[in-house]
């Protein structure tokens, strides 16, 4: 027997009026509400069952572009275009989709962004830890009438995957790596089958046109479990690079600070765009090991230094600029911030830096002022 649990997914109260634009952190769907209706208006392409976009909407929507009358629709992801193509066309298929790469190359965001675009909702999602039960990926129950009236369809909790699957849309699994392998492979069935068994009841989930999983893990990280060649089979693998330029790493970082910083009442991202390209190349030269003109050799430190952190690293500074300085970004600003990416092992890292500031950042002349800062919270 199939269970349709469709209604057991919980309704959502109607927000107030503004209610979403005083959100700290709104969910995809919303933040980009009228680009996503744009798109919708004007999409005439064929879409797959239950998608809100064609497959070219969602890469436009991604990627970016002006639409034939005239709406400008943000570009999400910087980067390659076939990588989004190959990961929406993947979404399409009875694949899963898994998006690979080290820390900051926008996995979530990526992930978050096609939900939303093809779903309507990037909310069901189940966050990856070690300490990540099965419940999470199948169901739970409602203890107080599990034990009252035995189990039944009132006592059952669908997890997030369960609710995709009943609903015929986009599921999201977060860090898929740092979930223990046993309950990793809880997936297999579910992805295999297109089943999710409910002993219990003698029952099962049967998922319906439109539901797809997209996971996300880094295969840099300490402590993490490894995926059964089973479950890596389920999944077409996307790998999404580092920025391959300056410019483009500048651009995304410019991006994204202004989108926090409007959030946060910030100062625009432009007044301090010189220490956003230096933040910006004192992580590619210490991640590379090689300064930009390719003459000196530096050592890297034991982080990642990724883009998301250059970005919070800018965020940091823009903050201490409007609350304690004159509100543009200066070298004293994100100094600390950089210090404290860079540093993470306090004896191998800061002997790294030191020997940076010196044989590199301390020849530039234009760079005064930061080697300053630097040396300053440095001491």
């Amino acid at each position: 027997m199939s269970a349709n649990l469709a209604s057991t997914r919980p309704k959502t109260a109607a927000p107030h009026p503004g209610e979403n634009a005083a959100a700290l952190r709104p969910h995809a769907e919303q933040a980009f509400a009228d680009e996503l209706a744009a798109l919708a208006a004007q999409d005439d392409r064929p879409r797959p069952a239950r998608w809100r976009l064609s497959p070219w909407a969602v890469a436009t929507y991604l990627l970016g572009g002006t639409l034939p009358d005239g709406t400008v629709i943000s570009p999400k992801y910087v980067g390659p275009r076939r990588i989004v193509e190959v990961a929406v066309t993947t979404l399409a298929t009875d694949r899963a989709l898994l998006l690979l790469g080290v820390p900051g190359t926008a996995k979530t965001w990526v992930s978050e962004h096609l939900a939303a675009a093809v779903s309507g909702d990037s909310t069901l999602l189940v966050q990856g830890t070690a300490g990540t039960p099965e419940e999470a990926i199948r169901y739970g129950w409602d203890y107080a009438r599990l034990l009252a009236h035995g189990p039944s369809r009132d006592a059952l909790v669908p997890s997030p995957v369960m609710r995709a699957m009943a609903e015929g849309m986009t599921a999201r699994v977060e860090e898929l790596t740092r979930i223990p392998a046993d309950v990793q492979d809880t997936l297999i069935t579910i992805l295999s089958e297109k089943t999710l068994p409910v002993p219990e009841l003698g029952e099962e989930v049967q998922a319906v046109r439109g539901f797809n999983l997209i996971a996300t893990a880094n295969d840099r990280d300490r402590g993490v479990n490894d995926l059964s060649s089973a479950l890596r089979r389920r999944f077409n693998t996307v790998v999404l690079p580092l920025p391959e330029s300056a410019e483009a790493e500048v651009d995304i970082v410019t991006r994204r600070v202004e989108q926090l910083g409007r959030s946060l009442d910030l100062p625009a991202a432009p007044d301090g765009m010189a220490e956003i390209r230096r933040v910006v190349t004192v992580f590619r030269e210490l991640r590379g090991g090689l300064t930009d003109d390719g003459r000196t050799k530096v050592k890297s430190p034991s982080g990642t230094l990724s883009t998301a952190e250059a970005i919070s690293v800018v965020t940091g500074g823009l903050a201490l600029a409007a609350h304690f300085g004159d509100g543009v970004l200066r070298p004293a600003d994100v100094a600390a911030g950089i210090l404290g990416a860079v540093v993470r092992d306090p004896a191998a890292d800061r002997v790294v830096w030191q020997e940076y500031l010196e044989t590199v950042v301390r020849e530039r002349e234009d760079w005064t002022d930061f080697y300053r800062a630097c040396r300053e919270v440095s001491a």
